[in-house]
């Protein structure tokens, strides 16, 4: 990477001093800004209509939800696979980054890992309302009990239990881990009494002495390790739900790696996303810049390309095998009822995203802020479609039918995105929305350019 354009990702005047100053600001001042309070007051309002409809949805049923056979499986499983391709991305995008030592993951990496947080918890929450039985959740559960209760491991379920709990206690740790840093600083700067408290318990006795930065960057590349495998076979064990029944339109092989490639598009369109959102809410333009967007747009077009190139593996797999009941499932797809969706789709993941080939697009927040809106529409009508259309009309024509969803359905996933935005504008009042030691680190490694430079 040449000295230009690693200045170009960092302002001039940018110092340790004064960018230290302006991030921990952000969390230590007594008034949040304007926006943020209006944006904290509209998730909260999203986030309690979130828990009304899980009340509800657990007093009355999951009849609630406009699911009815054959559609046994409706808003609450796209809605869990949609977030869970939004979580893994998250985790997989911060730590790819840091192994392989990307100059411009300082402004991102912060938000990736929180998205990642706060998106396997809204996934966990539809994992468990699609139970319809919630109360009983805990005979998912390995554990010891009177009633010789155990797991059926045949169960996707069960799976899916695993697959969430071990990349929730994996995420929770790589994002604590890479904030301790951090809430040292925040100790260190706080004035009040009980922030330098809050803080140092968070802080874990940070020292900022030699031994803990060598223990920090030891741990922290084992972490970013173990995250690829970690959230390829987690995304794996997702896909696997649908590629091992017989059903067409789930039996496919290539669903892991396409599930992968799906939940990296949908990733960094929110990163994207929501690196647009913080520029514009805390005066970040000068940290989170064009330049950065750019990188990020980059990525949606790679991983968008994966994914098109799956719709036509898809496609081929259907025609190329013979099976008249697969050619059937696409061909209903194109046609049938659920016919708006699937060309939804098309539009959304693949002719928008084709904008993204135009640097000018790719610099623009609007513009990349307008296509990651659309990109993750385009993923949300992928797992609709996918989930829909395979099952609707299967091998027995007298078992023919549709499903709908019903205002409980729209209410809910409007509730989710509310929790989402609640969970992380009040993390980002409470820790640093961009990781102080990375941007330091990316100093640093400027003044060392110029150094060698001269």
């Amino acid at each position: 990477m040449s000295q230009n354009t690693t200045e170009k990702l960092l302002p001039e005047e940018l110092t340790h001093g004064n960018m230290t100053e302006r991030i921990a600001g952000l969390v230590l001042a007594p008034r949040a800004r304007t926006r943020w309070r209006l944006a904290f007051a509209v998730a909260g309002a999203l986030a309690l209509l979130f828990a009304f409809c899980l009340a509800m949805v657990f007093s009355n049923g999951v009849g609630l939800f406009g699911i009815n056979i054959p559609v046994a499986w409706g808003f609450p499983i796209v809605n869990t696979i949609w977030w869970i391709g939004i979580a893994h991305a998250g985790t997989l995008i911060s730590a790819v980054l840091l192994l392989t030592r990307q100059p411009w993951r300082a402004p991102v990496a912060r938000l990736a890992e929180a998205m990642a947080m706060f998106a396997i918890v809204c996934a966990g929450i539809y994992a468990i309302a699609h139970l319809g039985r919630p109360q009983l959740m805990h005979f998912l559960l390995p554990y010891p009990n009177t009633q010789d209760l155990w797991p059926q491991w045949r169960s996707p379920l069960v799976w899916d239990f695993f697959a969430i709990a071990t990349y929730f206690v994996f995420t929770l740790g790589f994002l604590f881990f890479s904030l301790l840093p951090d809430f040292a600083t925040l100790r260190d700067r706080a004035r009040s009494r009980s922030l330098q408290i809050f803080y140092g318990l968070l802080a874990l006795g940070w020292r900022n002495s030699a031994l803990h930065w060598a223990r920090y960057e030891q741990v922290n590349g084992v972490l970013a390790a173990v995250a690829a495998p970690i959230v390829v076979s987690v995304t794996g064990i997702i896909s696997l739900d649908l590629a091992v029944s017989i059903v067409p339109g789930f039996h496919f092989t290539i669903f892991p790696p396409y599930f992968v490639a799906g939940a990296l598009f949908s990733g960094f369109a929110t990163v994207a996303l929501l690196a647009v959102i913080t520029r514009a809410m805390f005066g970040l333009r000068d940290l989170i810049t064009r330049r950065h967007l750019d990188y990020l747009g980059r990525m949606m077009l790679l991983f968008a390309l994966v994914v098109n190139y799956s719709y036509i593996q898809e496609i081929f797999t259907a025609w190329y095998s013979g099976d008249l009941y697969q050619r059937a499932v696409y061909i209903d797809r194109w046609t049938g009822p659920y016919a708006p969706a699937w060309w939804s789709m098309f539009v959304c993941n693949v002719l928008l995203v084709q904008l993204l080939w135009f640097r000018a697009v790719r610099r623009s927040p609007a513009a990349i802020f307008a296509l990651a809106i659309t990109s993750n529409i385009g993923m949300w009508l992928e797992r609709y479609q996918i989930l829909f259309t395979s099952v609707h009309a299967s091998f027995i024509p007298a078992t023919w039918g549709t499903a709908l969803p019903t205002a409980w359905d729209a209410l809910l996933a409007l509730g989710s995105l509310g929790v989402f935005a609640f969970f992380l504008l009040a993390f980002v009042r409470l820790a640093p929305v961009i990781s102080m030691h990375d941007m330091r680190s990316a100093i640093h490694r400027r003044q060392q350019q110029r150094e060698r430079a001269e």
